[in-house]
């Protein structure tokens, strides 16, 4: 039988991931705030929770968690929280019976095409294949526009399909906006400032985040449990927004994803932390070999198939134009309810790296900590944090 959380709280917290996490250290130490947060999962973390399987091995169970920032005032936050290790993720792309390095890089055209480019050829020859769009709108436009249409066949059509469940023509340039292509050799995910992973895991790190007196920990209990139960002065709620507002203005569409765990008896099983499977003929759309991401030594290694599924736990927000409309029309609803606070990605229904998260988080504080130094100020009444 689950136990209510009792007691008066400053703050109630809805989501142990990293919004909630970090808003709950911040208000804990910084403004002496009594903080009670929960999640409905059974461990803390949110998606980048990590821990070792069955058999001994250093696994992340919602997909690999990658680090990267270019903000140094964020790892300097997180510093105090973990120790790091340097990690520059890698991924290949399997086309028909060979890995080729993606995003798109002086070495994969060279082994697509059996050339030998170097660094202006290469140029010349994306922008030979390149097609102009006069109004770039979707994400097929923005890659056909950049290398043309027979490397998007090749590596961006179907791994999106896949993805999305949508054709590229039918999703939000912004999609891919963000995938790089390079005339270079440098074949890293990532080019940020920082690409480091927590020394001991994102599990311990959540786990300094959260040890503070002033901070009760519940898992296992959801939001509408104890919503009218607990004694709270002011709500942060990092769940999905259509959620808090009983999906009253109809549900906000996400991906899900579906996870296969295993292992094999062996110490290596791929040459990178992540293979891509852009082909519609293959059902998973990447394989993730944990102990490239971790560093981990042991004699067996385990991996993940990722399926994505629109049934499950809801991942990514669908960037479409009437998805933003809806949710700008949930975020109206918010505006106008006193006394919480929505955050993350979730409750801010975009797709953000951890590093924005954190950022948003903190920036969220520091709002806070103003209403509450107002607060302090003002007359003698109830205080209002909206």
């Amino acid at each position: 039988m689950k136990r209510t959380p009792s007691g008066t709280y400053d703050y109630l917290i809805v989501g142990a991931g990293f919004a909630g996490s970090v808003l709950a250290e911040r208000l804990a130490t910084q403004l002496d705030k009594r903080v009670l947060v929960i999640d409905r999962r059974p461990h803390i973390a949110g998606n980048a929770f990590d821990h070792y399987n069955e058999d001994g091995v250093w696994v992340h169970r919602y997909g690999p968690h990658i680090f990267h920032t270019n903000a140094q005032r964020i790892v300097d936050y997180l510093s105090q929280f973990t120790e790091w290790r340097p990690y520059e993720h890698r991924v290949l792309a399997q086309v028909n019976d060979q890995q080729v390095p993606i995003p798109i890089n002086l070495t994969t055209l060279n082994m697509l095409y059996d050339l030998d480019l170097d660094e202006t050829q290469a140029a010349e020859f994306l922008a030979s294949r390149a097609e102009p769009v006069e109004n770039i709108r979707t994400s097929e436009d923005v890659v056909i526009s950049q290398v043309g249409r027979e490397l998007y066949e090749t590596f961006f059509r179907g791994y999106t399909r896949k993805q999305w469940g949508l054709d590229p023509s039918e999703l939000d340039k912004s999609v891919t906006a963000r995938v790089p292509t390079r005339t270079n050799t440098d074949d890293r995910y990532f080019t940020d400032s920082f690409q480091i992973m927590p020394k001991d895991g994102y599990t311990a790190l959540f786990e300094n985040l959260l040890n503070h007196p002033n901070i009760t920990l519940q898992l296992g209990v959801d939001f509408e449990e104890v919503r009218d139960q607990v004694d709270y002065h002011h709500l942060i709620y990092t769940g999905p927004i259509d959620e808090y507002f009983g999906y009253q203005l109809g549900k906000l569409p996400y991906r899900c994803l579906r996870f296969e765990h295993k292992t094999f008896d062996q110490a290596v099983f791929q040459p990178v932390g992540v293979v891509n499977y852009p082909s519609e003929d293959v059902p998973y759309t990447r394989i993730t070999e944990y102990k490239y991401l971790t560093g981990q030594q042991h004699p067996k290694t385990s991996v993940t198939y990722e399926f994505p599924t629109d049934q499950g736990d809801p991942y990514y927000p669908i960037p479409r134009a009437e998805n933003a409309e809806l949710y700008h029309r949930y975020r109206a609803l918010a505006d106008a309810t006193p006394g919480v606070t929505f955050l993350g990605r979730l409750g801010s229904y975009r797709y953000y790296n951890m590093d924005q998260v954190v950022g948003q988080a903190l920036a969220t504080f520091e709002r806070l900590a103003k209403a509450e130094a107002s607060d302090s100020l003002a007359p003698a009444g109830e205080m209002r944090v909206s």
